[in-house]
């Protein structure tokens, strides 16, 4: 169990650098991009789609590491009025209604790149990427957050976590 819930956070981990660094290099291409039209006096071809699917996948990619660091927006009112005893069947459910969402959205996702695949589908620019590349995020992405709300409903299982990260003590 231990091993199982140490491979996820180290994959969340990951895919939250991969996400950092997605948003540093969009910004730089953005700086290139502005560098080239504004000074050179030339146009930018690829650098407008390429900044726009980076930072898709930068979100998509992102998200297990947002909900392993707990970054995500959180109405926490709720489980703090309730009794420690109260909060865990709470977490489960919260946990499992976030799983089935994303477990729905990745099996259509990978539908659709799938499909961006097989078809050979590219954008319709003139720099014409193929979109199964971008498209890949989103899977891939979904699949993590999968495994991270899996590995968060075992360690509440294993009281290896608090509920909603709040200790017995935690109270309004």
């Amino acid at each position: 169990m231990g091993g199982f819930l140490t491979a996820v956070r180290r994959l969340s981990q990951a895919a939250g650098v991969i996400s950092a660094g997605l948003i540093l290099l969009s910004i730089l291409v953005v700086c290139q991009m502005i560098f080239v039209r504004a000074v050179l006096n030339q146009s930018a071809i690829w650098q407008t789609e390429f900044t726009t699917f980076a930072l898709i996948a930068a979100t998509f990619l992102g998200a297990p590491y947002i909900l392993l660091t707990r970054g995500h927006v959180n109405v926490d009112v709720l489980p703090l009025a309730l009794p420690h005893g109260a909060r865990k069947p709470l977490a489960f459910v919260a946990a499992a209604i976030g799983f089935s969402f994303c477990a729905l959205f990745f099996w259509n996702s990978v539908d659709w790149w799938l499909e961006a695949w097989e078809s050979g589908q590219r954008t319709s620019s003139m720099w014409r990427a193929r979109l199964w590349i971008p498209y890949l995020s989103a899977p891939v992405g979904l699949g993590l957050l999968c495994l991270q709300y899996l590995a968060e409903i075992l360690a509440l299982a294993t009281d290896r976590e608090h509920p909603f990260g709040l200790r017995p003590e935690d109270r309004l």
